[in-house]
């Protein structure tokens, strides 16, 4: 299981997601808070690559030894990319959630949408 970290090079929405932007495309995946709240992974179900996500509406579904839960799309956009390895391996989603664990690479349909984001230290004390 990893550390409680919340990396400064990320923007977070407030349904314990994370973004990493690179010019039009955002990589998502799901904050340490997220994954220790869920316990141990068992299963990731993706989107389809070339479908569309809207910021603040569910993407995917992860299940967990507890409970089955809809992963929040922290931007809209289009699928290009999903991280298939998570099929064999959901347990990346625990070990490495910010590397390994990440979930899906989407091209930016609205880049302003980030500007409702938090970053490291808002997220940090939104959870206390």
């Amino acid at each position: 299981m990893a550390d409680a970290s919340y990396p400064d090079d990320l923007l977070y929405h407030s349904e314990h997601d994370w973004v990493r932007i690179d010019g039009d495309t955002a990589t998502f995946g799901v904050t340490w808070f997220a994954q220790d709240a869920l316990g141990e992974v068992v299963f990731f179900d993706p989107p389809d690559v070339g479908s569309t996500v809207t910021k603040d509406e569910s993407y995917a579904e992860v299940e967990s030894v507890k409970a089955v839960s809809d992963v929040i799309a922290p931007l809209s956009g289009e699928i290009v990319e999903v991280n298939t390895a998570l099929g064999d391996n959901p347990e990346a989603i625990n070990d490495d959630p910010y590397g390994e664990g990440w979930m899906v690479r989407v091209r930016l349909s609205d880049p302003s949408e980030k500007d409702a984001l938090m970053d490291a230290k808002a997220y940090e004390a939104s959870l206390s």
